[in-house]
């Protein structure tokens, strides 16, 4: 996390001096600004396996963990959005125990906002032990509870923890 903030800051000075003091052959606007500071944190994430092996790994993770995150957002709204609007009602709701492999507060964290944030679904509460994770869901085909459970820790956990560890 901090060889990102240091790149991130970097990209941002270099962008603001490359325009300030340079002779850029590029229109000043916040456009043209993202792209140069877009392309100098990826120079900069090209040299990190000189200095830091893990992190370069971790970007391509984050974009994978987004990319799914997105996707799945993107489903679930169209789930709900179809069943609100046809006349049947397709909803079999259900509570579910999902087995934790997260430990840090971090992760659980981040797995419960996502869970949450994801149309459908709703995290409950955490076992005291930390070890079970329990959610509201509103679709399980054919009371198929363990669909559900592998859905979240193949999915979500598997890609937060490969970003997290």
């Amino acid at each position: 996390m901090k060889t990102f903030i240091i790149h991130f800051l970097i990209a941002f000075i270099g962008s603001y001096l490359y325009f300030k003091y340079g002779d850029p052959m590029l229109p000043y606007n916040a456009f043209w600004a993202v792209v140069v500071a877009v392309f100098i944190m990826f120079v900069l994430w090209l040299t990190t396996p000189f200095y830091h092996r893990t992190y370069f790994h971790k970007l391509p993770r984050a974009l994978n963990f987004i990319a799914y995150f997105l996707k799945e957002l993107v489903v679930a709204n169209l789930r709900v959005a179809y069943d609100i609007l046809t006349p049947n009602y397709r909803m079999k709701p259900a509570v579910v125990a999902v087995p934790l492999s997260v430990t840090t507060d971090l992760e659980i964290t981040l797995l419960a906002n996502i869970i949450t944030l994801t149309p459908g679904s709703l995290m409950i509460d955490i076992s005291a032990d930390r070890k079970l994770l329990y959610m509201h869901t509103l679709y399980v085909k054919d009371n198929d509870l363990e669909s559900v459970k592998y859905h979240i820790k193949h999915g979500f956990e598997r890609r937060l923890m490969q970003l997290t560890r």
